[in-house]
């Protein structure tokens, strides 16, 4: 246990006496997710530094508080990428915020999830005692799934020291197509391409016009443009889509007044919404974006009769609840879960839901 961490778990059984709440912050990037924070801040961001990293073993290890567009400049120097698209939404994004956060970009319907590329994990936990999980292959699954469990957990489950990730070779060959089409057609279109063999690595579909990424190898993409058709974009402008969608940097994202982001996750072939707002759907149909000042009531209701749930994003009431209320039995895991890593529930007590 080093300087750095000797002092945090100092810090955390003092808390844990005193019954005093900390706020577990990174770079700060995502604040805005989840309920409301309270506690005290507990600053980790220095924690930082790459532990290990072989590029033919396609994993790398790192400190929690290590810059995550640090780690990706590292990975791009190898031709390698964390496949997930972690979005950053703000420049001090870290890993360990990346994989708290749960949150996946634009490739996530493709490739798998956040949690799909966490090998490994070790937590300093409410007691202030360093836990070791899961480790640097796929097939090592001793703890596998308590690792995958810390993404998304926002914090609540202990400080995230060290993680092992997968990561992935960038794709020989990218391209972007555009097509003008209303919103049932996209997702009619966007069900039927996911059943045949094409190399679509993303999808977003936005005010009339659906936007479609090939990514695999040159013969792959070039035979899907031939079948596929749609305005191919420059490879300059493709890039910067993609990054304006995965940082929700678009005219649909933009919030005005008392507007909310909510996102809704729903079954790729769900219906349109047919809710007043401005839409983003991705993920073959099965995340959409909603921008508008709609009651909340009115988006889960119409949310869970398309066979998904709501959450809120961006925006309303922080003090509330954001994600969708969880079954009882399931809230109870959660429960337990959260007294396991934390029993004294001073990890960002609430950030979740309320009582945990």
């Amino acid at each position: 246990m080093n300087e750095i961490v000797a002092s945090w778990a100092e810090r955390i059984r003092a808390a844990a006496a005193d019954g005093r709440a900390l706020n577990l912050q990174g770079g700060g990037s995502k604040d805005f997710h989840g309920r409301r924070a309270v506690g005290e801040d507990f600053a980790l961001a220095e924690h930082a530094g790459v532990m290990d990293y072989e590029p033919t073993e396609l994993v790398v290890t790192v400190r929690g508080g290590t810059p995550l567009a640090e780690l990706e400049a590292l990975l791009a120097a190898q031709g390698q990428f964390l496949a997930f698209e972690p979005p950053h939404f703000g420049a001090g994004a870290t890993v360990a915020g990346c994989v708290a956060a749960g949150l996946s970009g634009p490739r996530r319907a493709s490739v798998g999830a956040v949690r799909d590329f966490v090998l490994g994990v070790k937590l300093l936990d409410g007691r202030g005692e360093v836990l070791s999980f899961g480790g640097q292959v796929m097939k090592n699954v001793a703890g596998y799934d308590v690792s995958r469990l810390v993404a998304g957990s926002l914090g609540t489950l202990g400080v995230i020291l060290e993680l092992s990730l997968k990561v992935l070779p960038r794709p020989p060959r990218e391209a972007t197509l555009r097509f003008e089409m209303a919103e049932g057609e996209a997702i009619d279109r966007l069900n039927d391409w996911g059943g045949q063999p094409l190399p679509i690595s993303a999808s977003a579909w936005n005010a009339g016009v659906l936007t479609l990424r090939l990514s695999g190898a040159e013969a792959a993409v070039a035979a899907a443009i031939t079948r596929l058709g749609g305005e191919q974009l420059a490879d300059d402008q493709a890039l910067t889509f993609w990054s304006d969608t995965k940082e929700q940097r678009t005219p649909a994202h933009d919030l005005a007044g008392h507007e909310q982001l909510w996102r809704l996750s729903l079954p790729s072939s769900a219906a349109p919404l047919r809710l007043s707002g401005r839409q983003v759907i991705e993920w073959g149909g099965a995340q959409r974006w909603l921008a508008g000042d709609l009651p909340a009531a009115q988006v889960r209701s119409r949310a869970a009769e398309l066979g998904g749930h709501a959450t809120l994003f961006r925006g309303g009431d922080r003090a509330g609840e954001v994600f969708s209320p969880l079954p009882a039995p399931l809230f109870a895991i959660h429960r337990r879960l959260k007294a396991t890593f934390d029993p004294a529930g001073i990890f960002n007590p609430g950030r979740l839901y309320q009582g945990l």
